[in-house]
């Protein structure tokens, strides 16, 4: 792994007071600007599509990823009311796992398969049934659909032709960070996150990489996620309103950049992230294998952050909303409001409705991605505010899960900080700590995008390193445990558990009924 270059603090791009951050999410690209002391000068966001030509499947055109940047990031300077000249340095995260592949001309293949994808379940149980152990003791992690490791080999089995042209493998942020540098490269982090590198030299794997027939030549050089990559090229900053020679930070995964924005830089400190999937994440000094939960390094160096997750958050909130909630016409945000209104009124427990959000399958604890989700114990009492109620606390308890599995490992913390677009809810904030049983905190501003600018600054040397620079996270809410509400939800999970428990091969079942089976 390259060494990043030596800061260069006090030099021009330092003199300039503005670090952005750019985040590919799972619905949406966000460009977000702040100020060197972590305040929010300007943000603006885009949608972006997800494709399903086929059950189970999630895929994005890179393409629309750029035009995605190419809007927001004139909208966000806007806001800030700011020029391009005011820009110290700029950086980037997305999701981890989603490839982009390119051919000899530097075309784009294929659309991007996402994290969420499902298809690649057969290539997962093969690669288990040859190399489990000796997967995860060189990559960390055990092989499953999320990862680019099965995915690819599902291309190989698959689209042959598409397989064979490839000559650039490149994951999300780095294939976006290219349109403004011109430069090949990833992250040790995002290189974990193909399960294609060999997690104790943060070097590419040949014995993994073997296992599917993949060439080693398509695979980038890895460097840290706060090297200076290079610059903003002309023809990028006509296209996207970045100043020319602007300097590139290489940036890091989704949820490296969040923890580090939420300040997850000391041990015994937490994140709960409530966005599109939901995670649990833990800071160690080592990497915990295990097949229970997942394993990245993290941005403070020399450390590990542990993650157990759930597949369906936002994505259950907002498939709800969507189904149940929304008429023609409304605004979504007002109907999440009323949607929390409701909720709010319904007692915890929600009068015996369970919710179990295996909208895709499921993550942490269970690994299945065949498991489907439920409302169970539906009565005539139930109103609309119960389903609402029961959704957030189910996902609370997929959390608790997610909790359990890490202490499994020896992992605990005591305070949990809150991120993703869930957080904003005061009542699905109270839930979460009442289920966990731990304080949790909201950071005034603790998204993928500003973790992507922090670390642009310390890229940089705009902070004397990468803990310097979260000292700039400030909390602004604090939600304590109720005693009485937390022995409820302990029950509550209980049950909760057990209905997963019978339910799991009638969700198999109904899986082999939906394939014709």
């Amino acid at each position: 792994m390259s060494p990043p270059p030596a800061p260069s603090a006090g030099g021009p791009a330092v003199a300039r007071e503005l670090l952005v951050g750019i985040d590919l999410g799972a619905g949406s690209l966000k460009t977000s600007i702040i100020r060197l002391d972590g305040t929010l000068a300007g943000e603006a966001s885009a949608p972006v599509a997800t494709h399903a030509p086929h059950p189970g499947w999630s895929e994005q055109d890179p393409h629309d990823w750029w035009a995605a940047i190419c809007e927001t990031v004139p909208r966000a300077l806007a806001a800030a009311g700011a020029d391009a000249g005011a820009v110290a340095a700029v950086s980037f995260s997305a999701g981890a796992h989603t490839q982009v592949l390119e051919d000899a001309q530097g075309r784009v293949i294929r659309p991007a398969i996402l994290w969420n994808d499902q298809r690649s379940a057969a290539e997962t149980a093969m690669l288990r049934q040859q190399a489990d152990a000796r997967i995860l003791e060189i990559g960390a992690n055990r092989a499953n659909p999320t990862w680019t490791l099965p995915q690819m080999l599902w291309l190989r089995r698959n689209e042959p032709e598409a397989f064979a042209r490839v000559r650039r493998l490149y994951v999300a942020k780095d294939w976006l960070r290219a349109q403004l540098t011109g430069t090949w490269e990833t992250d040790h982090i995002d290189a974990v996150g193909t399960l294609m590198a060999d997690a104790r030299t943060n070097t590419w794997s040949a014995e993994l990489c073997g296992m599917i027939g993949w060439p080693m030549e398509t695979l980038p050089p890895i460097v840290t996620p706060t090297t200076v990559v290079g610059e903003v090229t002309a023809e990028a900053a006509r296209a996207c309103g970045l100043r020319a020679g602007t300097p590139v930070v290489c940036g890091t995964s989704d949820t490296a950049a969040e923890t580090y924005g939420a300040g997850m830089v000391r041990e015994g400190l937490g994140v709960v992230k409530l966005a599109t999937a939901a995670t649990v994440s833990v800071l160690t000094p080592a990497a915990r294998p295990d097949f229970t939960v997942i394993n990245y390094p993290h941005v403070i160096p020399a450390h590990w952050y542990v993650i157990a997750a759930t597949n369906s958050c936002a994505s259950a909130h907002k498939w709800l909303r969507d189904t149940f909630f929304k008429r023609a016409g409304e605004d979504g945000t007002a109907v999440f409001d009323e949607m929390d209104r409701r909720a709010a009124a319904v007692a915890p427990g929600a009068e015996g409705l369970f919710f179990h959000p295996y909208l895709n399958g499921e993550r942490s604890p269970h690994w299945d991605p065949l498991l489907r989700a439920d409302f169970v114990g539906i009565g005539f009492n139930h109103g609309s505010g119960h389903f609402v109620r029961a959704l957030y606390e189910g996902i609370a308890y997929s959390l608790k899960d997610c909790l359990l599995a890490l202490r499994g490992q020896g992992l605990d913390f005591s305070t949990a900080r809150l991120t993703g677009g869930g957080a904003r809810s005061a009542l699905w904030r109270q839930i979460v700590a009442d289920v966990l049983d731990v304080e949790v905190e909201l950071p005034a501003v603790a998204d993928a995008s500003f973790g992507a600018a922090l670390i642009a600054g310390v890229g940089i040397g705009a902070y004397a390193d990468a803990r310097a620079a979260a000292d700039v996270v400030t909390v602004v809410s604090r939600a304590r445990p109720n005693a009485a509400r937390a022995a409820r939800y302990a029950q509550g999970h209980a049950l909760y558990c057990e209905i997963q428990s019978a339910l799991a091969p009638i969700n198999h079942k109904i899986h082999a009924f939906v394939r014709g089976q």
